[in-house]
């Protein structure tokens, strides 16, 4: 029984952790009702506006970035630091060329 239960603390401990992981939001990819749902006192227009100032200004730099957007003050950025990443964004891919050999 014993074992039991400390299989079961192990199994939760590891659900939680992959939760963590997983709840980063990187602002340089995710859209507006991603960034709305995940992030707290970030709303669809405050989002919306986070969404417009990347897409302007280019890619966030570091986190520190948002509180350039109208609507993201130091609160907010500080409530959601754990929860945000920047990454790049994925590059576009070109078409395939034509292989030499045809």
């Amino acid at each position: 029984m014993k074992a039991l239960r400390v299989l079961l603390a192990f199994f939760a401990v590891s659900l939680f952790s992959l939760n963590a992981v997983s709840a980063a939001v990187n602002i340089n990819t995710a859209d507006a009702p991603t960034l709305a749902e995940e992030l707290n006192g970030v709303g669809p227009k405050t989002a919306a506006a986070i969404v417009e100032f990347r897409e302007s200004h280019g890619s966030f730099e570091s986190v520190d970035d948002l509180v350039k957007v109208k609507g993201i003050g130091v609160k907010i950025l500080e409530r959601n630091r754990e929860r945000l990443a920047v990454e790049d964004a994925p590059a576009a891919t070109e078409e395939a060329s034509p292989s030499a050999s045809d």
